[in-house]
């Protein structure tokens, strides 16, 4: 059986409009590879229900877990939480372990826990909370999507709390051989590695440095062994290259 999967849907204009920059992939991804997860997919959605909800549907569908991004803060285009609910077919109120956390934090920084503070409370029917350390407005769990803020600090320590109860896998290994040669000139070589290497990811990235071309050659899997023997190969195949 191969390693579990994970999607990721990022909602959000703002990182459409490219307002603002998405760091929250390249942490989950690179948390996941620590876990022995694959994160195969990644999806980005604007704040309009219909697309959140289908996006979603589909992802939860076709992967072990779903991570979701963004929209479940105080504001009026906040609609993550109600897309989610609507997506699993369940109710969505005010919960009291979830009003409970926010008037705790509200009292201990002195603020109202106002109309606007409290849809932070607003938790989808049957889902478990997921505690968030830094603000107190909670993320939730549903069925095996795990919905977190955005803002990359507190998605950060989400994933920490969440990845723990998660079903790991093998370690996802990687090495890199650095060829400087065009990937055009490579790539006959490195179908035949493919070929020859089916249970391994056999990645190309082109560069160009001071008006030199290269490539770097990414061999990714499970099995050192194996990584080592395509390595090996690889290494035979371009003596100028470097680890």
């Amino acid at each position: 059986m191969g390693n579990p999967t994970a999607a990721m849907l990022v909602i959000g204009d703002e990182i459409l409009s490219g307002r603002t920059r998405d760091a929250n992939m390249h942490f989950l991804a690179s948390e996941l590879v620590k876990h022995g997860i694959r994160l195969s997919e990644v999806r980005i959605v604007p704040d309009i229900e219909p697309r959140i909800v289908e996006a979603l549907n589909a992802l939860r569908a076709a992967y072990d877990t779903v991570f979701t991004s963004g929209g479940i803060g105080p504001t009026h285009d906040d609609i993550t939480a109600d897309a989610v609910a609507k997506a699993f077919g369940v109710g969505i109120d005010v919960r009291e372990d979830a009003r409970a956390l926010m008037q705790d934090y509200c009292d201990r920084m002195g603020r109202d826990l106002n109309e606007a503070r409290l849809r932070m409370a607003r938790i989808p029917d049957g889902a478990s909370l997921i505690e968030n350390p830094i603000s107190a407005a909670p993320g939730f769990r549903i069925g095996n999507v795990c919905v977190m803020a955005g803002v990359p600090s507190i998605f950060q320590a989400m994933v920490a709390g969440v990845l723990p109860t998660l079903t790991g896998g093998d370690a996802l290994l990687s090495q890199n051989l650095t060829v400087q040669r065009a990937e055009g000139d490579i790539a006959a070589a490195l179908r035949g590695l493919a070929e020859d290497f089916g249970d391994l990811s056999i990645g190309s990235y082109p560069f160009i440095r001071d008006g030199v071309y290269g490539t770097n050659v990414v061999i990714r899997g499970t099995d050192g062994v194996r990584i080592d023997a395509a390595m090996g190969r690889l290494s035979a195949l371009f003596p100028e290259a470097v680890a």
